[in-house]
């Protein structure tokens, strides 16, 4: 065909389709089933207004939970048989959670002369150090301290903070080809049976690898925020592995565990990057709890940050489903409150989320009602929360954030710039409750 017979074909097909949006009403129900294609309105960019963070519906006017259907209204889990903690406070919906945070603020008074240690636990969305970035510095600044923290042997997931370079017998190596990594989150096949992951929920072991020599590695971090570099590394494995340190490089040498090592400084505060792809955040009492207490204890960890909760929401639709996964996460916490009795916790539960209903973009319905249950369940576990939903500006605030290079393409994300907006609004709700 001829150019100008294509075009002519491609015109035709474009009336016909928008002959068929204007005489029919934009779906059609026939043995049982729905076609639907999007109005004419929506093909010419006439639609409707779009929610911008100062047009979202209040709260408020969200139901409460005592109208939404609730299938074990108790939300008891069985309590983590360990030692005792401190008895919980009585609360109620308006609870000041900052109150909890009251210990780690203590804390921060003896940064000075010792380091103070804050873990931040995440799915994607704080991967790249993204929010967990902002928290360190905003800290740091104000009661000193260097380095990035907490890394893995080997990185699959690039930092905005540190460059890491694997190398095994003289000869750079990709993670993939580096040790054997173990994952209390992900695919059954990167698990192990044992619970020795270690407190970043993963472990590297040498001398069993894809490529042999893994008994010999020189793992090179870079720092690359422009910040203040660390003046120490500390590197927690087996005692089977021997290694020095040369600068920017670590040389490790021997057969076991490396659960991971730290830039950081003696005195300070250290804010540690932890993010778990596709992780609903329930996996904490699969980790063996001795190694968590020994390190939150050795550490002085004095503030654990959890952030999930996003990745039960695009594939539910049950509310029964998402109380049973916030029950899970009330074991999580009761397990951190037992092993790190000295440290306060702060919840951040989901930022809004959109999915693709009827050829519009719109809040998944079980967002606020998990924002709702997590609240709740964090006021009666005697813990922090902050609400990234609410914040935002509840209902289809992320269809604006992306209009303003704020949220990624797929309506759940936040850009680099939204990551960092949404770290620094955390740290300043955070320290206001210090004032």
């Amino acid at each position: 065909m001829t150019p100008r017979k294509v075009l002519i074909f491609i015109a035709c097909v474009m009336a016909c389709l928008a002959a068929l949006c204007v005489v029919l009403p934009g779906r059609i129900a026939f043995g049982g089933k729905e076609l639907r294609w999007p109005t004419l309105a929506e093909v010419i960019g006439e639609e409707k207004p779009i929610h911008t963070i100062d047009t979202i519906t209040p709260i408020d006017t969200i139901p409460s939970l005592d109208t939404l259907p609730l299938i074990d209204s108790a939300l008891t889990p069985t309590p983590v048989e360990t030692l005792p903690v401190a008895p919980k406070i009585t609360v109620d919906s308006t609870t000041d959670s900052r109150i909890f945070l009251r210990a780690f603020y203590a804390s921060l008074e003896d940064a000075g002369s010792r380091k103070v240690r804050v873990l931040h636990y995440g799915d994607s969305q704080i991967e790249e150090d993204r929010m967990s970035q902002q928290i360190r510095e905003t800290l740091q600044d104000k009661y000193g301290g260097s380095g990035a923290g907490l890394l893995p042997l080997a990185q699959t997931i690039p930092s905005r903070t540190v460059r890491q370079q694997l190398y095994m017998n003289g000869r750079f190596t990709m993670p993939a080809q580096g040790p054997r990594r173990y994952l209390v989150y992900g695919p059954k096949r990167d698990q192990r049976e044992d619970g020795l992951y270690g407190v970043m929920g993963q472990v590297a072991v040498m001398n069993d690898s894809l490529v042999k020599g893994s008994e010999e590695i020189m793992a090179i971090c870079t720092p690359m925020d422009g910040r203040k570099r660390y003046s120490r590394w500390q590197i927690f494995a087996d005692p089977t592995i021997r290694d020095s340190i040369a600068g920017d490089t670590v040389y490790l040498r021997g057969r076991g565990n490396v659960y991971g090592m730290s830039q950081e400084s003696p005195t300070g505060v250290i804010v540690d990057n932890i993010p778990m792809r596709g992780c609903l955040g329930t996996v904490f009492t699969k980790i063996d709890s001795a190694l968590l207490a020994t390190f939150y204890s050795e550490q002085n960890v004095r503030l654990i940050i959890l952030q999930f909760g996003g990745n039960a929401i695009p594939s539910n639709k049950n509310p029964g489903t998402i109380q049973g996964i916030v029950k899970g996460l009330r074991q999580q916490v009761q397990l951190m409150r037992t092993l790190a009795p000295d440290a306060s916790i702060l919840f951040i539960g989901p930022s809004d989320m959109l999915t693709q209903t009827e050829g519009e973009w719109v809040t998944y319905p079980m967002v606020p009602y998990m924002d709702k249950l997590l609240r709740k369940m964090a006021l009666e576990e005697n813990i922090a929360y902050f609400s990234l939903y609410r914040w935002m500006g509840g209902a289809g605030s992320m269809k604006h954030w992306q209009e303003i290079g704020l949220a990624g393409t797929d309506g759940v994300h936040f850009t680099r710039s939204g990551a960092r907006k949404a770290g620094k609004a955390v740290v300043e709700w955070m320290m206001e409750g210090n004032e």
